[in-house]
């Protein structure tokens, strides 16, 4: 393995890529869809088809893993039937091997050269192929779901051509194929399938930017390719639809019901917790601790109040609020002193106050979080370290996640990580109603999977 995928000293490139100047893409199917055969005639010469062809030509020869946008989130991805490149990923992000990873494929076609038939399971398609390997029950979720944020579990072929790290030693593999054009590119100019979990340190919050790739990853890999923000904002739903009745693994950009709208899932179930898994993992995201700050994130459902961040801001005093459908900020500090209104480098406004903590007050119920209460909690130090020469005072950090899952979602990781680089020692997130929303589950999931705490006040 290229030990520089881990060199400190390792020279990270970022390169822009505008995927509506690399090219055409030329459909076989009269529908321009993806999931038929298709084309990409490039642009020649032109900056952003040259970033491009730097980063498949990574993805080809080296063990060093690329960094790409997804509509999701961004990944980082390596050739899937390369241990050696597959091995690269666990490096750089520093993941348990166990933790399985995501297969990326740019069209059917590719994704049945990874298939054999199991017995029973393949059949005539309704996706047009005659004995299709992909099994019966996706084909009702593939044409509505894809290309786009939806991970489906298949049987691995004995002799599969997938690299055997890839899978965390399980008889499964999940696949999907996302829509972003350009990360579509990418995976049909390399001519290989891609494995890619989200492009941070393993435990972080989830990259949407390049600049928050960047910051996890500078000096592990080799190149970013920057096609700006991710739409989604959190990772594709997980389903496993080789159990009966089928299972939701992991949440994300489609909701339960979405997926009960076809035929064969009208009785699918949610299979996973919120909180980490202690089994082997059956997908990406299940068992340990993931997208958690430095700062300790403090799950809020009810109301927020100076006493309540009196109480668990124990001796620190830089508190962030992430706000959603029904805390404002005004709310919170009529009688603080306002100190400042700015905006971020992904356009997001923080509004800074201080006000002066007040006596603690009681929560009428209190979770537990990876096996820890409060009386634990508070015994503890502060992760990002207190601020003890102004204690009677906070200052408080605001940022607004928007009022609908989809625009939290989209908000969420990238407001974790703003927050995380101004200091604050805790961070405070309104909760939102679960069934408010396609991608309120995703939310819910991702934030008590990165908070210390859940409380109700």
């Amino acid at each position: 393995m290229d030990q520089r995928a881990q060199d400190p000293q390792m020279d990270t490139q970022i390169l822009p890529v505008d995927v509506n100047n690399i090219g055409n893409f030329i459909f076989k199917d009269p529908n321009r869809n993806f999931l038929g055969d298709w084309e990409l005639l490039l642009s020649r010469g032109n900056r952003d088809a040259i970033n491009l062809l730097q980063a498949v030509e990574q993805l080809q020869t080296s063990s060093v893993p690329v960094a790409f946008p997804t509509e999701t989130v961004y990944g980082l991805g390596a050739d899937a039937t390369r241990d050696d490149a597959v091995a690269g990923i666990y490096k750089a992000k520093q993941r348990p091997a166990d933790n399985p990873l995501i297969i990326h494929i740019s069209s059917l076609t590719q994704l049945r050269q990874l298939l054999a038939s199991p017995p029973g399971l393949a059949g005539a398609s309704s996706l047009g192929v005659e004995h299709d390997p992909i099994p019966a029950i996706y084909h009702s979720l593939i044409p509505r779901f894809w290309p786009g944020p939806l991970s489906i579990l298949l049987p691995l072929p004995k002799k599969s051509p997938l690299a055997g790290s890839v899978t965390g030693s399980l008889s499964t593999f999940a696949v999907r194929m996302p829509s972003s054009r350009l990360a579509l590119a990418l995976i049909h100019l390399a001519g290989v399938p891609i494995a890619a979990p989200s492009a941070n340190t393993s435990t972080r919050p989830s990259t949407t930017t390049a600049a928050h790739v960047l910051h996890d990853l500078n000096g592990r890999i080799k190149l970013i390719v920057d096609g700006g923000p991710c739409l989604v904002g959190v990772e594709s739903t997980v389903v496993d639809g080789l159990v009966n009745p089928p299972v939701i693994l992991r949440p994300g950009g489609l909701s339960i019901d979405m997926l009960r709208q076809c035929s064969g899932w009208e009785k699918v179930e949610l299979g996973y917790r919120d909180g980490a898994e202690t089994s082997s993992p059956r997908a990406p995201g299940m068992k340990y601790k993931h997208y958690s700050p430095t700062a300790r994130v403090i799950l809020v459902n009810g109301q927020l109040s100076v006493g309540l961040l009196t109480k668990y801001l124990r001796g620190d005093t830089k508190a962030g609020i992430a706000t959603t459908t029904t805390w404002r900020d005004e709310d919170l500090v009529t009688s603080g002193t306002f100190m400042t209104d700015f905006a971020t480098a992904t356009g997001s406004r923080l509004r800074t106050f201080k006000v002066q903590k007040v006596a603690a007050i009681s929560l009428s119920e209190e979770a537990e979080v990876d096996g820890q209460t409060l009386a634990t909690l508070a015994s503890q130090p502060s992760t990002n370290g207190g601020h003890q020469e102004d204690s009677d005072s906070i200052l408080v950090t605001c940022t607004d996640l928007g009022d609908e899952a989809t625009s939290i979602a989209q908000n969420l990781f990238a407001a974790l990580r703003e927050l995380d680089l101004l200091g604050m020692d805790v961070i405070f997130v309104e909760a939102i109603d679960v069934s408010k929303g396609h991608a309120a589950a995703a939310v819910m999931n991702r934030l008590r999977k990165a908070a210390e705490l859940e409380i109700r006040s």
